[in-house]
């Protein structure tokens, strides 16, 4: 088992732009929205994953990932879905000491809506500091991707 620890972002402005490394195109939707046991399906630049994930304790929770054939994967979004499929682009920032931000630019229903996550070693690491990020939103449960694929087609939050 493994250990997620998150931190949560809103961003605000397009810095990370040109600091981003890498970029990435995912669709994702879920198979179960329970929060005891969210069970995500992605596909990311062709490869499938099947991701299950504990309940928060703050930025900490429990997570299980698994690479799946895409095929398998595009069946599961298209048959087995309890929510809307979100489509992100997703850029890679180095954030120094081995971190790196993962911001994520939504896209469909929750177009303009924009957040940065890092995964820290542990729950007392301190937050490196970036010109893009703007106010946190760990634990506003509104800004899991949970909620948003559930949500759907309605109005995104408050950016």
């Amino acid at each position: 088992m493994a250990k997620e620890i998150e931190r949560k972002f809103l961003v605000r402005n397009t810095d990370y732009r040109k600091a981003a490394t890498c970029e990435r195109h995912l669709r994702q939707a879920y198979l179960s929205l329970d929060p005891r046991a969210t069970v995500r399906v992605r596909i990311a630049d062709g490869r499938g994953f099947l991701t299950v994930k504990g309940l928060n304790s703050g930025a900490v929770r429990n997570e299980w990932e698994y690479e799946i054939p895409v095929g398998d994967a595009e069946e599961m979004l298209a048959e087995c879905a309890v929510s809307t499929v979100i489509d992100k682009r997703r850029l890679i920032v180095p954030a120094g000491n081995g971190l790196q931000w993962e911001i994520d630019e939504f896209g469909g229903a929750h177009a303009g809506l924009t957040v940065a996550e890092i995964e820290l070693p542990d729950a007392s690491s301190p937050v490196p500091p970036a010109p893009f990020i703007g106010r946190e939103v760990t634990g506003d449960e509104r800004y899991y991707n949970s909620s948003l694929a559930a949500a759907g087609a309605s109005t995104p939050p408050c950016v």
